[in-house]
């Protein structure tokens, strides 16, 4: 077993007992100080805003809570099943500060795998958004399972609306009623309860407490520059735990909230609320990168931006930073105030992050699950490293398990983040679990720094018949390079019709964008695109070793199959293309 390095802490920060503590403290130390941004549509082009301040949060939390007590569901579950919104997190605080426990749900389920995942979590209650009305009737008319109370987010006919019940709740509290606040919270009990990306076969319940939740936000308070001011956008969705423990963090840091009008209006978004941190996922950031060097390259500023990134570092290692000025024109594309990106769910590319970096953007990798509430460790601004996740989080302990020869192993962690286990599944919590460490399945190394490179998962290393090991998504990340690259997926395929099975040929199969290829490459017909892909793999190629070579190529504009979460599922994908 190899130890792995804690991150240095850096910052003040506050462990709070438990999650009601931690909104009770930001309605203390930031009082009227935003805590969301609600945008409602008005016309095509007129917006209103609404802002919603720590002390109103609490209270609407306390006010929603109180009015559930009423209800009956004291003790209860309660399912949530929306898309991320203000009252998503209100209705997550109400429930989990001493009513009962959560269930968030993956808004993009299909309805059977919805219903399964309600049907494991015993949820007497759902709170909804009127987006998925339909899905909650179907619920309803099946009868399959214990719901018996339906709250809706909007005001929605034959159904109870969340604000209706929070001005209940207020005159409730106004006439002396404290029962809520007074609720105990045992803070090692489970209060949420969440299942993770994949098929309902595969998805497995965990357990998470009040401490899981409330020490990771406190480890990465300690090492993440988040400040009070700030200006966040939800991105991530809130029944992720890498969604819903960032926005605790930023509800503890006291920093704004606003929310993302979709994917396509991201970098629009980030503009319009004057965006200063953001967490999100590898492949959007890598986006906006790729559409902000496209930019230069058409407008034919190559050489000015060459010029500017080695005044900058000249400047840097003078002690001087005038990244901000020396890239204006970059940084008003991504409205003027963005410092910090928080990037995590798979491997960054290190292109986009040295890139943003020498813009004056920090784009930093966090690496856990949600097994770890989520986060086990992450890079920081004093400790960094392209391509690595940094090194643990403090107070959580990270090794290599079982290295080999190459010092590459699965890591695995142990500390106050790591889950009570999977709801009703021993055998798995045992299985993942052992001897108080949490397997994570990811093989990783160690450089002489101390900082962690992750090489794959454990489960998708292609062994050949040689005996090397091939990771897959060291490839991607090569491939991921491509401008006109949207995914890619490496994978062995058998070399021969009756190959045995480790005599196996690297396959990549890469879906483009068709807008990109045509306008770089002039071209929409399949067979040139095809040679021109081909063509990028043999560059990539010339620079790999005889065993890592790609073969095959596999080239389509068709999306892959991928979880809600935008995982690619690797095995469904193997079984259509091998």
């Amino acid at each position: 077993m190899i130890k792995i390095k804690e991150c240095t802490p850096v910052f003040d920060s506050i462990e709070h007992e438990n999650l009601r503590d931690m909104v009770n403290y930001a309605a203390t130390a930031y009082d009227e100080d935003i805590a969301f941004i609600i945008k409602q549509k008005l016309s095509k082009k007129e917006f209103t805003y609404e802002n919603i301040s720590f002390r109103r949060f609490r209270d609407e939390i306390y006010a929603f809570g109180t009015a559930l007590m009423k209800k009956g569901l004291l003790g209860k579950r309660v399912a949530i099943l929306a898309n991320n919104r203000y009252e998503w997190m209100l209705s997550h605080f109400a429930i989990v500060c001493g009513l009962g426990i959560s269930v968030p749900l993956d808004k993009g389920l299909p309805y059977d795998e919805l219903e399964s995942s309600i049907i494991r979590s015993s949820a007497d209650a759902i709170i909804f958004d009127a987006a998925h009305r339909e899905m909650v009737e179907q619920l309803k008319d099946s009868n399959n399972t214990k719901l018996v109370t339906y709250i809706c987010m909007d005001e929605l006919e034959d159904y109870e609306d969340v604000q209706t019940l929070v001005n209940e709740g207020e005159d409730l509290i106004e006439a002396g009623d404290d029962s809520y606040s007074k609720l105990p919270i045992d803070k090692d009990a489970m209060a949420i309860l969440l299942f993770t990306s994949g098929t309902t076969s595969l998805a497995k319940a965990v357990m998470l407490s009040h401490y899981n939740i409330t020490y990771d936000v406190y480890a990465m308070l300690k090492v993440e520059d988040i400040r009070h001011g700030d200006v966040n956008m939800a991105f991530l969705p809130y029944h992720h735990t890498f969604g819903a423990t960032g926005q605790f963090v930023m509800i503890a840091a006291g920093a704004t909230t606003a929310f993302c009008d979709g994917l396509k209006y991201v970098q629009k978004n980030i503009v319009e609320y004057k965006v200063s941190v953001f967490v999100c996922v590898p492949l959007l950031i890598e986006s906006i990168y790729k559409r902000i060097m496209a930019t230069v390259k058409k407008e034919g500023k190559e050489k000015k931006l060459q010029a500017g990134i080695k005044l900058s570092r000249f400047l840097l290692k003078l002690g001087i930073d005038r990244r901000r000025q020396i890239f204006k024109d970059i940084h008003e594309q991504l409205g003027g105030n963005l410092r910090y990106v928080i990037s995590g769910a798979s491997a960054l590319d290190p292109v986009a992050a040295k890139g943003f970096y020498d813009f004056g953007i920090l784009a930093y990798q966090g690496y856990g699950m949600t097994e770890a509430s989520p986060c086990i460790c992450a890079e920081t601004s004093l400790e960094n490293k392209a391509g690595s996740i940094g090194r643990s989080m403090p107070g959580i302990e990270a090794a290599i398990y079982e290295p080999d020869e190459n010092g590459i192993g699965e890591l695995i962690a142990r500390g106050p983040n790591v889950m009570l286990g999977y709801y009703e599944n021993e055998e798995e919590t045992a299985n993942v679990i052992q001897d108080g460490w949490l397997h994570t399945g990811d093989l990783v190394r160690v450089d002489e720094e101390g900082f962690i490179f992750i090489c794959g998962r454990k489960k998708n290393v292609i062994v050949l018949k040689n005996g090397k090991n091939v990771f897959p998504e060291e490839l991607e990340i090569l491939i991921g390079n491509l401008p006109y690259v949207e995914d890619s997926m490496v994978f062995g395929q058998p070399r021969f019709e009756n190959s045995d099975e480790k005599d196996l040929a690297l396959a990549a199969k890469i879906v483009y964008n068709k807008d990109v290829i045509r306008d770089a490459y002039g071209t929409e017909d399949p067979a040139e695109i095809e040679a021109i892909v081909r063509r990028d793999i043999d560059h990539i190629n010339e620079q790999l070793p005889s065993y890592k070579v790609i073969h095959r190529l596999i080239v389509t504009d068709e999306p892959m199959i991928k979880t809600t979460t935008g995982k690619v599922k690797r095995y469904e994908e193997m079984k259509k293309n091998n």
